[in-house]
């Protein structure tokens, strides 16, 4: 593990996004990521490079509001979720099939 390695940087990235969109999003070297809703661009890019001893090139952020949804006749409300879309330099590469 790297000397400098935060604690925080795991409560920046929650997870790794795995669809069909991600995964053709990673032929273009991009890797996309569930990450806390207050997470700014800078710390996300702090946190993938330092996480996976990549470089970062850029990085996109959405927030995808929550749907309500009727479950089994109850109203319900999924929670909202931000991801990042990072951007890698040439020549890096994150498996995101494999744990950390």
């Amino acid at each position: 593990m790297s000397q400098n390695l935060d604690p925080r940087h795991y409560d920046v990235i929650r997870g790794p996004v795995i669809t069909e969109k991600a995964t053709m999003l990673s032929e273009h070297n991009k890797v996309v990521f569930k990450v806390a809703k207050t997470a700014t661009k800078p710390q996300i890019k702090a946190a993938v490079e330092k996480l996976f001893d990549v470089k970062v090139k850029s990085v996109n952020t959405l927030v995808t509001e929550g749907k309500v949804k009727v479950f089994r006749g109850r109203l319900g409300q999924r929670s909202d979720v931000k991801k990042a879309v990072v951007t890698l330099e040439e020549g890096h590469s994150i498996d995101v099939t494999t744990g950390l």
